[in-house]
């Protein structure tokens, strides 16, 4: 009986060992990052790179997504709003859902799937191939020049990539609600101006800007640490996407809580 007890007891320390160890090996990371930021030499270069990556290559699914998901929310507000002839509010419900919540929300969920495996993916491959080990070699640090630029490319660009989204998806919503529903041009733009504040965007740019520092984060810390050759990076690359996903989830709704 003790000894079943014993065991069941380091079979739970096992268990909650693991996530807190890469919890806070993901604190340790994000210190180093902050810590190397304001010190030279400053990889310019790098970072306008990876902002290419992240935000300029991510641009089609991105635009893709946002007009789509504008367009399907005027579809289905539209149906709901007409039982009670309140066809002229759509513009409002578009504006606000996008620019509060769908447009950081889905843009980081995006950006996720697309470069933040690709990060996983190119640093746990150069952990593998030694890469890294040699740059420590060289006397590099592999965190200001292999993660800080990402850091920082993901703080820059997921914000941008959300002004995008928030006025594709407008321009979704009024195209359906206005040009195939039929509903007065003036109505849609009316509504969709008079709900929508400037701190409805602000707190979704700061979502925006959260989220890039979350995903850039988690994809980095995933690589870095990458263990056991080409199947390794695989784990790394899907636990990448998914803790950061989940991570982006989770935090939307306590950054909604707080803000609003």
């Amino acid at each position: 009986m003790a000894n079943m007890i014993v065991r069941t007891i380091e079979f739970i320390g096992a268990l909650i060992e693991r996530p807190v160890m890469a919890l806070g090996r993901v604190f340790l990371l994000f210190f180093s990052v902050v810590k190397n930021i304001p010190k030279p030499p400053f990889e310019i270069r790098n970072t306008i790179r990876q902002m290419l990556e992240i935000g300029v290559n991510s641009l089609p699914v991105v635009l893709i997504t946002a007009v789509f998901t504008g367009m399907v929310l005027a579809l289905q507000s539209y149906t709901g709003f007409k039982r009670f002839g309140a066809e002229g509010l759509v513009g409002s419900v578009v504006a606000l859902s996008m620019t509060r919540e769908l447009g950081p929300v889905l843009a980081a969920l995006i950006v996720t799937g697309r470069a933040g495996a690709a990060m996983a993916a190119e640093l746990g491959t150069m952990r593998v191939t030694e890469q890294i080990d040699a740059l420590e070699t060289l006397a590099t640090n592999p965190v200001k020049y292999l993660v800080v630029p990402r850091f920082l490319s993901g703080m820059i660009m997921l914000p941008a990539l959300t002004v995008i989204t928030d006025i594709v998806g407008i321009l979704g919503g009024y195209f359906v609600t206005v040009i195939l529903l039929g509903v007065s041009s003036k109505k849609y733009m009316t509504a969709t101006w008079s709900y929508l504040e400037l701190q409805d965007i602000y707190i979704g740019l700061i979502k925006a800007c959260f989220f890039g520092a979350a995903f850039t984060l988690i994809s980095c810390y995933k690589g870095f640490y990458t263990k056991g050759g080409a199947e390794g990076v695989g784990r790394a690359t899907t636990g990448a996407v998914v803790y950061s996903s989940m991570t982006i989830l989770i935090s939307d709704y306590f950054l909604s809580a707080l803000m609003f």
